[in-house]
C-alpha cells in the first residue's frame, strides 16, 4: 500500500448494536485494520473503538470492499462469532460490477487459491498447493457491456471474490489489483458486503444484517 491512503471521513454508518455485537457499515477505501506504519493507523476498528471501548475484531473486509462489517463487544461474543466464521456457518452476500455481460444466470467458481508472493498482497489459482475457494454467482442484471452479480462465497479466502471473477473473465469494476484498461478506470471498486447472516452469540437466534449497496 502506497502513501497516498486518504480514508474517506464519513461519520460511523451503525445498522445494529446491542449488548453483545455491533454492526456497521464500512466505507470503500477505509482500511479494516491498521496497516504498517503510522500513515495506515487509521481504519474502522480505531474509528468503532472510540464510539465502543470494548469492541473487538472477528473479521475483516478489503479497504476497497464497502459493507457488513460485524464486532464483538464481548470476548464471549467473540469466541462465538469466531467459531461461526471458521466453520462457515455465517452466509454473506456481495454485490459486485464486473467487466462484461456473463453469459448464464447463475454458476459456481471453485478455484483454489495462494498468495502471489512476488506480488503480495495479490492472491492467485493454484491447483497445487491452493486452499479450496468457493464462490456461487447469480446474474441480477446484464447490459451495456457490464455485469451486475450477486456473489456468494462459500469460503473466505482473501481477495476471492475478486480473483474468481477474473478467473472468469470478468473482472470487478474498479479493482486497482486485478482489473486493466477501461475495466479499472472507476473512482472505486464495485465490490459491496450487502448481507451478513450469523447466530446471535446470547441465544443463538439466527440475525441477517444488510447494508443498503451504494453503487
Amino acid at each position: 500500500m502506497s502513501d497516498d491512503y486518504a480514508p474517506p471521513q464519513d461519520p460511523l454508518t451503525i445498522l445494529h448494536d446491542d449488548h453483545q455485537v455491533l454492526l456497521v457499515d464500512k466505507p470503500s477505501g477505509l482500511l479494516s485494520v491498521p496497516g504498517k506504519g503510522p500513515h495506515l493507523a487509521d481504519c474502522l476498528l480505531t474509528r468503532v473503538q472510540a464510539a465502543f471501548p470494548m469492541a473487538l475484531l472477528v473479521h475483516r473486509l478489503d479497504r476497497d470492499t464497502s459493507g457488513v462489517m460485524i464486532f464483538a463487544l464481548t470476548p464471549h461474543a467473540q469466541r462465538h462469532l469466531g467459531l461461526q466464521f471458521e466453520k462457515r456457518q455465517t452466509k454473506k452476500t456481495y454485490i459486485a460490477r464486473v467487466w462484461g455481460e456473463m453469459a448464464g444466470k447463475t454458476g459456481t467458481v471453485d478455484l483454489p487459491l495462494i498468495v502471489d508472493w512476488p506480488n503480495r498482497p495479490k492472491q492467485m489459482v493454484d491447483h497445487e498447493t491452493g486452499k479450496q475457494a468457493v464462490t456461487d454467482w447469480r446474474v441480477v442484471r446484464a447490459k451495456d457491456g457490464e455485469t451486475r452479480v450477486k456473489l456468494m462465497p462459500r469460503t473466505g479466502r482473501s481477495h476471492q471474490l475478486r480473483v474468481h471473477m477474473q478467473a472468469l473473465g470478468h473482472p470487478i469494476l474498479g479493482d486497482p489489483f486485478y482489473a486493466t484498461g477501461e475495466a479499472r478506470d472507476y473512482p472505486r471498486l464495485m465490490l459491496h458486503s450487502e448481507t451478513l447472516q450469523f447466530r446471535h452469540p446470547d441465544g443463538g437466534q439466527g440475525m441477517r444484517i444488510t447494508a443498503k449497496c451504494p453503487f
